[in-house]
């Protein structure tokens, strides 16, 4: 009787919340390992978020069912960043000083990545972000943090598969007069004037009547369809994303924008392939996650997985955290150890077999980077598989030029 009354005043002195952030498992169970995630989960870019955070759960349960990290069992801990890349910085840092996380998944857009970059610098916490695509985050040295990693689709990638695909299609259909629409910040601008830069080398005729830069999550795009029709561009680019580009398709259809105007993107998804009423047929895309390439038995499980377990399609920030945790599971196991810097150690050059990989590979470079992700452009048709005639990118020929063009920023 002494030592249950003792628990129990144990219990009342330390608190819910002490309970919460130290859970104690009765017998030989070791003490859960919280892992914090925080990302854009309201809002009209919420799909950002959601989408990460359902690939986590179903992390979750598949690692916890092998065993877990060192024996202990995970549990995420999610944070709302609200898009705002300030609270995206306190979040992360509550998350490992007041909940007790030894782990972070960064799964914010660009604006907040780099904000919580800062603050993994300070606490040296491993970090894999794993949206951000801005090519600078781990491109360049000043910026890049010895324990933070990045499993995610990197702009200069997108752009040099991206620019060489569009730049035969253009050469094909004798397109020379192009608009860019993409989302007014870092990922926005940047990752168009990387697309720019490499489209041109390509094809050096190219010209760029008009440029539009509407805010994040911004409702009516009236004013920006308007001035992209006024220009009367052969065809846009844009890098609108998630609600934003299914939004931007949706209101174009009114004005019959994709009547008077061929439109490349990178950042057709299912979620906005199927969040369009009427989806255009002929839209220039490139393949952010689809479950028929690359066309293996492991990539169409996953996906009919997901779709099973949440009534909707995956995103590429889906496969993308999913990676991530492919990556955690295999530094842990080769570390034997959750300190940031024997996980850095052990996930440089770390080449991990996963579905997501053109050759069922993906490699974390000595830049923090990965390579060898599934890239391909097609083009949409209205019902499934959505995008044909997938042509997969080159890698050999990405990161030639991605050296190159790292040479020109003195990155390297």
């Amino acid at each position: 009787m002494r030592t249950r009354g003792l628990r129990r005043r144990t219990l009342l002195a330390t608190g819910t919340a002490g309970m919460l952030a130290a859970p104690w498992v009765a017998g030989a169970q070791a003490k859960t390992l919280r892992i914090g995630m925080q990302s854009i989960l309201s809002g009209p870019i919420a799909l950002l978020g959601t989408s990460s955070r359902n690939a986590l759960m179903m992390e979750q349960d598949r690692i916890n069912a092998a065993g877990g990290f060192l024996g202990r069992p995970i549990e995420f801990v999610y944070r709302d960043s609200k898009g705002q890349p300030q609270e995206a910085a306190r979040v992360a840092r509550e998350l490992v000083n007041s909940t007790g996380c030894e782990l972070l998944i960064d799964a914010e857009a660009s604006s907040g990545s780099f904000a919580v970059q800062e603050v993994v610098r300070d606490l040296g916490v491993a970090c894999i972000h794993t949206n951000s695509e801005t090519s600078s985050l781990t491109a360049d040295p000043k910026i890049r943090v010895p324990t933070a990693f990045r499993v995610a689709r990197q702009g200069v990638h997108d752009a040099i598969a991206g620019s060489t695909y569009l730049a035969k299609f253009a050469t094909d259909k004798k397109i020379t007069k192009w608009a860019t629409c993409s989302p007014d910040y870092a990922y926005g601008r940047d990752t168009t004037a990387q697309y720019l830069e490499f489209f041109k080398r390509a094809k050096p005729d190219v010209e760029v009547v008009t440029q539009a830069w509407p805010k994040l999550g911004q409702a009516d795009l009236t004013e920006v369809i308007t001035k992209l029709i006024q220009a009367k561009p052969q065809a846009l680019f844009t890098l609108l994303y998630a609600g934003d580009l299914s939004a931007f398709v949706n209101q174009g259809n009114v004005y019959a924008l994709f009547s008077q105007m061929t439109v490349a993107t990178p950042n057709m998804d299912y979620p906005v392939l199927t969040a369009i009423k009427n989806l255009p047929a002929g839209i220039q895309s490139a393949t952010r996650y689809l479950e028929t390439f690359p066309d293996t038995p492991a990539n169409k499980e996953w996906g009919e997985a997901y779709r099973k377990k949440f009534n909707e399609y995956p995103t590429n920030w889906s496969w993308q955290n999913t990676v991530a945790m492919q990556f955690y599971e295999a530094a842990v196991k080769k570390a034997n150890s959750l300190d940031g810097k024997a996980l850095a150690d052990a996930l440089t050059g770390m080449k991990i077999n996963t579905p997501f990989g053109v050759d069922g590979t993906i490699t974390m470079r000595d830049d923090h980077t990965t390579i060898n992700y599934a890239i391909g452009w097609g083009q949409t048709v209205p019902k499934a598989p959505f995008i044909t005639d997938v042509k997969a990118a080159d890698w050999g020929r990405i990161v030639e030029l991605e050296t190159e063009w790292k040479k020109e920023q003195k990155y390297i």
